[in-house]
């Protein structure tokens, strides 16, 4: 397997309150290797965008990294000044924000938010901006007379594609989008994805894409990652995990949406709330709405788990934490029902692979 671009080791980030530091992210860990796709899910408020903002030192007060490392092209992100941060974003590591209107400057026109970016990284003249402004904008299928288009006289699709032609000026080793396509349409939503995995397979970019739309990865990441209340709860291949989710979590997610294809059948939400992250929590977070819950799951923390190349956040996967044979029951409709391999997770065997999908 190729080097990982991205290692991120134990990163834990915190919000200061009235009521004490509030534990956002919770000792995350995870690798990404070159050109791979991993897509982010989960509920709002687990943690998705803010461990996205931790990766690329985006954050601002109340929010803070209190533990761990983003390690990036063999750099550690955390311990850079602001000098060399700016070295390594856009040339290196560029972002996608949640609402282009939002991001974009509405009262400017696409190529003076280019030529803004160009200035600030390059010495580039004003002909090389404005011939690389017009190759990226082609790139996600625009028609460079665009250039002089203000945000708000683009459709909502378009002014997500001008934002990743943006991330793509300096054609960067990783990208990070954060729910590009909320605002969108189904039909718009698709034709944005197709778009993005195309550049990346003629780019050979890493894509780290949070969504909350499961069904939207399906066909475009290679690895998917399971966030519940600041945590890993379960991160592997995305088909497998599509096939067959281990966490009782992840199943509750895919049961939440219809399928397109098969039976009907009755979609089922997950009852309760997230945990309120102002209060500590002893054992699982997820144990007041797990269905498979065990006496022990709400005082004793589960740890990561590597089972057969998935790694799964639940004691009925953790050696001697289910009924006493390490492997407990079944888990709802998609669990285990014979014994696993399982190891504890080690620090070097979070990579994954970027498969052709």
């Amino acid at each position: 397997m190729p080097e990982p671009i991205l290692q991120v080791r134990g990163l834990s980030v915190a919000y200061q309150s009235d009521r004490g530091p509030v534990l956002a992210v919770n000792s995350v860990e995870l690798d990404v290797g070159p050109g791979e796709f991993l897509a982010i899910v989960g509920e709002s408020g687990c943690g998705k965008s803010t461990l996205l903002f931790a990766i690329g030192q985006l954050l601002t007060p109340p929010a803070g990294v209190i533990s761990g490392s983003v390690i990036f092209k063999g750099r550690d992100m955390v311990s850079l000044n602001d000098s060399e941060l700016r070295a390594v974003r856009w040339s290196e590591l560029s972002v996608v924000m949640q609402s282009a209107m939002n991001a974009l400057n509405p009262v400017k026109s696409v190529a003076a938010q280019m030529a803004d970016v160009c200035r600030a990284h390059t010495s580039m003249s004003k002909e090389e901006i404005r011939q690389r402004s017009a190759e990226v904008l082609r790139l996600v299928s625009i028609d460079p007379v665009h250039l002089d288009s203000y945000p708000h006289q683009l459709s909502g699709g378009m002014r997500q594609r001008a934002m990743i032609a943006m991330a793509l000026l300096f054609t960067p080793d990783l990208v990070i989008m954060d729910e590009p396509t909320s605002a969108l349409d189904v039909v718009a939503q698709r034709s944005l994805m197709m778009q993005i995995k195309e550049l990346q397979r003629r780019l050979h970019f890493a894509v780290i894409f949070v969504t909350h739309d499961m069904s939207l990865v399906t066909h475009f990441s290679d690895r998917l990652m399971v966030m519940y209340a600041g945590q890993v709860v379960e991160l592997g291949d995305t088909q497998q995990l599509f096939d067959r989710p281990l966490h009782p979590y992840s199943q509750g997610l895919f049961e939440a949406f219809p399928s397109v294809r098969g039976e009907r059948r009755h979609l089922v939400g997950i009852p309760g709330s997230p945990p309120d992250l102002t209060e500590a929590f002893s054992g699982c977070g997820f144990a007041p709405r797990c269905p498979s819950a065990m006496p022990q799951c709400p005082s004793v923390a589960p740890e990561l788990t590597d089972v057969r190349g998935r790694f799964v956040r639940c004691l009925l996967y953790t050696p001697g934490g289910g009924d006493g044979g390490g492997l407990g029951g079944g888990v709802g409709e998609h669990g285990p029902r014979h014994a696993l391999g399982y190891a504890v997770i080690g620090r070097n065997k979070l990579r994954g692979g970027a498969a052709a999908r």
